[in-house]
């Protein structure tokens, strides 16, 4: 295969995967932001069940009703889980939004080192008016890897954690920082004229 083509097959295959990123980026986004309140009613709830099991209802005014404290406590459990399925729902989308990308950004390295020693360094760091150089989008393609793969990281929720629970919504922010968000957009304006012009 002649260097041209080679570096043909990676642009191909370069330019599918940011098609692939263009278009589940919004469905990313939406999911986030259903995300949030998710979490912010996770957390809300967590801080009930720990002010529950710090009250001692017997020395309360309560004490009349009688298992008030289990009859509560169930009760934010089942919140809780309700709340975790409708988050699990999300990061289920949020999973196959990450795993569409992925796969994508895979077959890209896996064109690219199939067609490395062919197209060499120095056509590689090359860069044009209408094109990224090939190792500045596979760059690109790393980082947004990297970002989805790291937001997913909070899959691990445990409902008996109330202290994690209640952090959750200032974790989420710290994991989706504006950065991130403008990492994909950025990415996507960079390549604009390479999408328009392969």
């Amino acid at each position: 295969m002649s260097k041209q083509a080679a570096i043909l097959s990676v642009h191909q295959a370069t330019k599918k995967c940011f098609e692939v990123i263009g278009q589940q980026q919004s469905v990313w986004d939406c999911t986030l932001a259903d995300c949030l309140p998710l979490l912010s009613s996770l957390s809300s709830l967590g801080e009930q069940l720990q002010s529950c099991s710090k009250v001692h209802f017997k020395n309360t005014p309560l004490q009349g009703f009688p298992e008030l404290e289990q009859r509560l406590r169930y009760k934010l459990i089942q919140a809780v889980e309700t709340v975790l399925g409708k988050l699990g729902e999300k990061m289920s989308v949020l999973q196959t939004v990450r795993d569409a990308v992925s796969n994508q950004v895979a077959t890209v390295f896996q064109q690219y080192e199939q067609h490395a020693d062919t197209i060499g360094l120095s056509a590689s760091i090359e860069r044009s008016s209408l094109a990224p150089s090939v190792a500045d989008m596979l760059e690109w393609l790393q980082d947004i890897d990297r970002f989805l793969k790291r937001k997913l990281l909070l899959q691990t929720i445990k409902p008996d954690n109330f202290s994690h629970m209640q952090a959750l919504p200032q974790s989420w922010n710290r994991v989706s920082t504006q950065k991130g968000q403008e990492l994909i957009q950025d990415t996507l304006m960079k390549v604009s004229f390479f999408m328009d012009s392969h």
